[in-house]
This record gives C-alpha cells, sequence and structure tokens, in this order.
C-alpha cells in the first residue's frame, strides 16, 4: 500500500543521504488504474519530487484489463524527463507479463521491479529469470517481494540479477508512556498505534555484503 511521500521527507532524506533516491508516485494504496483526478495529482506529486532533489520516480499504471496503460505511462513519463523512471510492482498484476516488458522498453522504462508475478520473488523467481533473459540489457530487471537476509543469494544467482529491493525494515516499540488501548487510528487491520515499522541498519548491512560477495 505504499505511497508517494511527503516533500518534506524527500527534502530531509535528500540533506542525510548520498545515494540516490527514486521517489514512489503513487495517490493512493489499492490498484493501479487511475481516476483522471489521480493523475492531476501524480503529476503534481512528480514535479514537487523534482523540485525537491528526486534522483527517479517510480509509478505503475494499468488499464482494466490489466495491460500496460500506455497513454497514461506516456504522458508521466514526459512530466518526469529527464530523470530515469521505474515501473513498480504494478507490473505484477498484468496478463501477460512477457508482453508488458516489450512495452515498457518501447515506453523508455529503465527498470521494472517485479517479484514474477507471484507472492514473491522467491515464489516466482523463474519467471523473474525469464524476464532478465528477455529483456537483454534493454532494461533492468529488479526481484523484490519478499527478499531477506535468508533468501537473497538464491534470488540473485537463480535470477542473474544485478540489483534487488526490498525494505530491511523491524519493528520498533513506540516511546509512549501512556497508552490508550481502546483506540485505533485506522481499520483493525492496520499496524499496531504504538509499534513503529524503521530501516534496520544492521539487515541493510549484511544485505549489502551479501550482494557484494555475489555481484
Amino acid at each position: 500500500g505504499a505511497a508517494s511521500p511527503p516533500p518534506g521527507l524527500l527534502q530531509v532524506v535528500k540533506q542525510c543521504v548520498r545515494v540516490p533516491v527514486f521517489v514512489m508516485i503513487r495517490p493512493r494504496g489499492g490498484d493501479f488504474l487511475y481516476s483522471d483526478r489521480e493523475v492531476e495529482v501524480m503529476k503534481a506529486d512528480i514535479r514537487l519530487a523534482k523540485l525537491h532533489g528526486a534522483d527517479g520516480l517510480v509509478f505503475g499504471a494499468l488499464t482494466e484489463d490489466g495491460r500496460i496503460d500506455t497513454e497514461l505511462c506516456t504522458a508521466l513519463l514526459a512530466v518526469c524527463r529527464p530523470l530515469p523512471v521505474t515501473f513498480h510492482r504494478a507490473f505484477d498484476m498484468v496478463h501477460d507479463p512477457l508482453v508488458a516488458l516489450e512495452t515498457l522498453i518501447s515506453l523508455g522504462f529503465e527498470r521494472v521491479l517485479t517479484s514474477g508475478c507471484d507472492s514473491s520473488a522467491l515464489e516466482g523467481l523463474s519467471l523473474i529469470k525469464r524476464l532478465a533473459e528477455q529483456a537483454k540489457g534493454r532494461i533492468v530487471v529488479v526481484p523484490g517481494g519478499g527478499i531477506t537476509e535468508r533468501n537473497l543469494q538464491r534470488i540473485l544467482e537463480g535470477s542473474t540479477a544485478s540489483e534487488f529491493h526490498c525494505s530491511a525494515r523491524s519493528a520498533r516499540d513506540s516511546g509512549m508512556k501512556f497508552r490508550n488501548p481502546n483506540v485505533a487510528m485506522g481499520a483493525s487491520f492496520s499496524a499496531p498505534e504504538y509499534s513503529i515499522k524503521v530501516a534496520d541498519v544492521a539487515k541493510v548491512r549484511t544485505l549489502n555484503a551479501i550482494a557484494k560477495n555475489i555481484l
């Protein structure tokens, strides 16, 4: 359900890191079939991301029959120029991934993030490898979805991928001492109010070491 970050977050991140920052452009969770108003929001978010120093953009859009929305993607890519653009895991919801890959290449996407149209990159490994072979360097196929330090080596070796995506997160307990157990700030299935998801530095270092050893 990841959505576009606020400009303030991007601004602070750019001040704190020296690696390229690619910004998600997604007006809401859910599907990837967007209304005209949502498209206007996406265009505005792209302009703001560029204004605040984004090094690249990440988005995806589909038609109602599960194909790449070439018309919308073309319009959004024009707003993104000259920054590189990644098509995100909307790809995993397409009707025919092999056809969709050729569409992304023809549109000019530099990367595609995918779990191989399965519930995780490990389970979709055979398709990820097939996509990478089909791409022949014309687009970077990036495995993502359920990647951890326990399966990264198998995924990189099995897919021949040179890049990968993962959250590398862990849960941190809230610093709140007073807690009201009777109130939830969202749906009952949302994250607990007093547990915070954070990037885990140890996990990032471990994953990075594994990748460097393989690549």
